[in-house]
């Protein structure tokens, strides 16, 4: 079953921070939309062999957007070795976060659209959050540009930063973070201000 997709426009709906931001968007923006039709297949080996990923237990991942890496294997994988899966639920009015249970991969398919086209359970659909029942082991990240430093550069509103904070403030175990990128996204340096939260590890292809 193929996962649905949301479909956002790069800044539609979000907030953007600085004129540096903007032009490095419209300059990534081009190259995107080509690369994902054979990147699935890959990217999942690299997942699934990875030490941190075969320890997790309780796994966060994204549900993708059209230019961003696919995760449709990756959850489905996440069902099939057992472990627990929790996707992103927006409030798009603030920056705030919450990681909530996928109850099956089946369920992807019927989750209900935002006004932005995004997949998520409803506010009003009450569900286990990560943080209230033992936090996460692992989380895997989108992104429009990274570089080597552990830098990321999200859309504007800085919701993986807010919740990193509240991961660190609820456990004390912070999760392993890794972002999911093309190799046409790592960049030598990336605009960040100090709200940033550096992650662990950034997956492209040719790593």
């Amino acid at each position: 079953m193929p996962c649905p997709r949301g479909h956002m426009p790069l800044g539609e709906g979000w907030m953007v921070p600085s004129v540096t931001w903007f032009f490095f968007l419209v300059s990534l923006r081009p190259f995107l939309p080509p690369l994902r039709a054979g990147t699935p297949a890959q990217k999942i080996d690299q997942v699934v062999a990875h030490k941190k990923y075969q320890e997790a237990q309780r796994v966060s991942v994204f549900l993708s957007m059209p230019d961003e890496i696919e995760t449709c294997e990756i959850i489905r994988d996440i069902f099939q070795r057992g472990k627990t899966c929790f996707i992103p639920r927006y409030k798009f009015q603030s920056n705030h976060m919450d990681m909530v249970k996928l109850v099956s991969f089946e369920e992807i398919s019927s989750l209900p659209k935002t006004s932005w086209n995004i997949l998520q359970p409803d506010e009003e659909d009450e569900r286990e959050e990560a943080l209230s029942t033992g936090g996460l082991d692992l989380i895997f990240m989108p992104g429009l540009g990274f570089d080597k430093q552990g830098n990321r550069l999200g859309r504007g509103k800085g919701y993986y930063d807010s919740y990193l904070r509240r991961c660190f403030q609820h456990s004390q175990v912070k999760p392993h973070t890794v972002a999911l990128a093309f190799k046409e996204q790592i960049c030598d340096s990336v605009p960040v201000d100090e709200n940033d939260m550096r992650i662990d590890e950034i997956l492209y292809e040719d790593k």
